[in-house]
């Protein structure tokens, strides 16, 4: 299916779902308010994370499973359903435990949304303009994502509860289930194939592959890492105040949204390996700048450029994936979005090593991540 062939009615409700997707990005949110609220540790603080990711290693792959039998669009739906309740939860009823039950929903909700989003958009999509698609789709999240910080703030000045934010999210996950639930996409069935456990599980023992479900484990890590690392970075590494430091992650998104933009334009002409190559270069020099770098401009225009190179990878992995794989969608998709858990291990990595020693030593960690991302982006352009 050509893009000019495209339902609009059937290709906005899907789009709408990375919007719910990009909730999951409250984790930064919740790491710097729930601290501050409760005087949580470097530590404790980055378990808000590690209770949303930790889902995306347990449930991805019975997903991908289930999803090849009750279909896609269902699947999306109840996952959209879930991160509703995961945001209603903590606002009303606001404790350590509660907060880290409902972002363990909006986990659970978010890891469903994943597994089913991106396959589901490349049935409404099809054609050669599948990658473009990809990351307009992430520039959609980009925008949910980015809003999430001056929303929170715009809550807590006017109404003087940031937690508004979860209820606004959360009446926004219903509705779109809702719309979603309203049309009928014919999903792409692969006839004669039966996903399985071992069938997906078996795919690791292809190396190609294992590379880039790790691609993907990694990139989430740096992804919400600097995303619930970065204010704490900034206060302490630049001693900038604590609010003006919590926007900073607004500049994040804003580089990942218009990298997205930017990168559904140019993967219309463009290689993807070759564009997988250059912005993981670009991400390795801008996150070492920005740790040895002390100047309060330059700390701004860094953590804009680190969400730029962010921004394109996952849609590249997947798609490079997929274009070389098109007939395991859904075990390939199972196993990337299993690989999500990334964002659940190292950023309480960065967490603990910032603890011992330094948030520069904490933020240091992500530079080992996107030297790994260089290597898999060259061998794929060997390859």
């Amino acid at each position: 299916m050509e893009t000019s062939k495209l339902k609009y009615s059937h290709l906005l409700p899907v789009l709408m779902a990375f919007m719910v997707m990009s909730f999951v990005d409250l984790v930064g949110i919740g790491v710097d308010r729930v601290s501050k609220d409760m005087a949580l540790s470097a530590t404790m603080g980055q378990l808000i994370p590690s209770a949303a990711f930790l889902w995306f290693l347990l449930l991805s792959v019975p997903t991908g499973i289930v999803q090849a039998r009750i279909g896609k669009r269902h699947i999306l739906n109840i996952g959209m359903v879930i991160t509703a309740i995961g945001m209603l939860l903590p606002y009303f009823s606001y404790s350590f435990g509660t907060v880290l039950v409902g972002f363990a929903l909006l986990g659970i909700g978010n890891t469903i949304v994943q597994v089913s989003a991106n396959p589901l958009l490349v049935d409404v999509v099809s054609g050669r303009k599948v990658s473009s698609f990809m990351s307009f789709s992430q520039f959609v999240k980009s925008v949910g994502s980015m809003i999430g910080a001056p929303f929170a703030a715009f809550c807590a000045i006017q109404f003087g509860d940031w937690k508004l934010i979860f209820l606004v999210f959360g009446i926004v996950s219903i509705l779109s289930a809702l719309w979603l639930g309203s049309v009928k996409i014919d999903e792409l069935k692969v006839e004669g194939q039966r996903v399985t456990f071992g069938s997906a599980f078996k795919l690791l023992g292809n190396r190609f592959i294992l590379m880039m479900v790790m691609s993907i484990f990694v990139v989430v890590g740096i992804d919400v890492g600097f995303n619930s690392n970065s204010g704490q970075f900034l206060i302490r590494h630049f001693g900038i105040e604590d609010i003006a430091a919590e926007s900073g992650r607004s500049i994040y998104f804003f580089g990942k949204m218009l990298g997205t933009f930017l990168g559904a334009i140019l993967l219309t002409r463009l290689s993807p390996r070759k564009f997988f190559v250059w912005t993981s270069i670009l991400g390795i020099i801008a996150l070492v700048i920005i740790i040895f770098s002390t100047a309060h401009f330059m700390a701004w225009i860094l953590v804009f450029v680190i969400g730029l190179t962010v921004a394109n990878i996952w849609p590249l992995v997947f798609s490079i994936t997929i274009e070389k794989y098109p007939d395991r969608g859904n075990e390939v998709s199972g196993l990337m979005m299993m690989a999500i858990c990334g964002g659940a291990v190292i950023p309480l990595l960065m967490g603990w090593i910032t603890d011992l020693s330094s948030a520069m030593m904490g933020m240091a960690v992500l530079i080992l991540c996107m030297v790994y991302l260089l290597g898999v982006a060259l061998y794929t352009l060997k390859k």
